[in-house]
């Protein structure tokens, strides 16, 4: 588990918190779409985000 960078809100931080789930510093749960993607879990916003360690 590890931070990410999410490029599209003004380069906040991403704490993973499992494979595919990450929190970012409001505590809004992002879910991993793809190595350098995840949707926000509230608004359904995809974002661009720093490479997202894939453990398989």
């Amino acid at each position: 588990m590890g931070l990410l960078f999410d490029f599209d809100d003004d380069s906040d931080m991403l704490m993973q918190i499992s494979d595919d789930m990450a929190m970012d510093s409001d505590g809004d749960l992002m879910m991993r779409m793809g190595d350098n993607m995840a949707m926000d879990m509230d608004s359904g916003e995809l974002h661009i985000t720093s490479s997202w360690d894939d453990e398989d």
